[in-house]
């Protein structure tokens, strides 16, 4: 980062990931432009993705991996199709490897509902859920990714793994997430979520977690096993701030956090680990509505805010800061105005058709 230049891999992959990351670049154009203070450079990489996969027998091109290495954020679209798969019958991720070769640690996954977007509860206090679901990204049962193994045609076996200083670093994210949370809102707690009732794995995490916990004083610390926490999701949402959890447990969790506030368009991610950070919708490639102007683009403005966010706590920029309070608030107020409606919803509006209504909302926020 120099100059306050920021140089940003942009990998649209598969799907409706090369048509929703199109509005967002123009989005974060905007912004730079308006505020003066810092500019971007983007380096577009298609040479990676099952489509990719398909024409050459790559996941991802090692130049596409390099460029991805050495910017400063990576922004990706979506990437997978169900119907490209590799020999041993799992999808094209080469996100995955990313996840495990630059470290990115801590999945961190808003749930946060918002004005006129379908409510899955009735309880009026639905309206408050805002949360974070805190993924660990590279271990757990994901890093058997690649190393499982099959016996014969009567038995499959995969490894779950957690180590101490991976878990420690994530703990140690969840308080800084929770620390900053009790600023603005003046509360904050940070709930483990495990199974340390049944397998030592989760025990040694829980272990690790109250650790953390104790030089964290001023951050209030919980527990729930993940039966317990799905259940809870659905009973009583909004009482709950910072959850964290291992890998696979994080990956099912949050998808219900995106249920609960509408849907996976509405489920921004931030991959982050000490030298990168990658953002990315939640959801998928939608193959059944790519080329259809469908796709709701909510996700992943709400993910290039994040890296906005990312990037000003590194480069101690306040105008980066700045700039991604502006994109989240100009996404609220669209909803809240109700010129924002994704056919997701229901609503009448298509990809073109949502971006510029939050183009046009980010015009009036930047104005003030």
């Amino acid at each position: 980062m120099t100059n306050s230049t920021f140089t940003i891999a942009v990998i649209p992959g598969d799907g409706i990931g090369t048509e929703i990351i199109p509005p967002t670049l123009m989005l974060l154009d905007r912004i730079a432009k308006h505020s003066g203070s810092f500019q971007f450079r983007f380096i577009e990489r298609r040479d990676c993705g099952a489509a990719y996969y398909k024409e050459s027998g790559e996941d991802c091109s090692k130049a596409a991996f390099e460029v991805a290495r050495q910017a400063d954020a990576i922004l990706l679209g979506a990437i997978g199709l169900p119907s490209i798969r590799l020999p041993s019958g799992t999808e094209i991720a080469p996100h995955l490897r990313m996840r495990e070769e630059f470290q990115l640690i801590a999945g961190v996954r808003p749930v946060k509902a918002y004005p006129n977007t379908p409510r899955r509860l009735l309880d009026p206090r639905a309206e408050k859920i805002d949360m974070i679901i805190l993924r660990e990204s590279t271990e757990g049962l994901f890093f058997t990714q690649g190393r499982g193994e099959v016996i014969g045609d009567s038995e499959a076996r995969e490894t779950l793994r957690i180590t101490r200083p991976t878990t420690e670093k994530l703990c140690d994210e969840a308080f800084r997430i929770a620390r900053r949370r009790k600023a603005k809102r003046g509360h904050a707690s940070v709930t483990c979520v495990d199974k340390a009732n049944v397998f030592h794995a989760f025990a040694f995490f829980r272990k690790i977690f109250d650790e953390r916990a104790a030089l964290n004083p001023d951050i209030e610390a919980r527990h729930n096993y993940v039966d317990a926490q799905a259940l809870d999701l659905v009973r009583r949402p909004w009482d709950f701030d910072v959850l964290v959890m291992e890998n696979m447990f994080g990956d099912i969790l949050s998808d219900l956090g995106g249920g609960l506030v509408g849907g996976m368009g509405m489920a921004p991610c931030a991959e982050l680990g000490e030298n990168h950070g990658l953002f990315q919708p939640a959801h998928g490639s939608a193959p059944d509505i790519a080329g259809q102007d469908k796709a709701n683009p909510t996700a992943t403005f709400l993910s290039a805010a994040l890296m906005l966010e990312w990037l000003a706590q590194r480069a101690g920029n306040s105008a980066l800061a700045d700039a991604a309070v502006a994109l989240e608030t100009a996404v609220e107020r669209a909803f809240s105005s109700g010129q924002l409606r994704p056919m997701e919803f229901g609503g009448d509006q298509g990809l073109q058709q949502a971006t510029r209504a939050v183009s046009d909302s980010l015009d009036r926020v930047l104005a003030n």
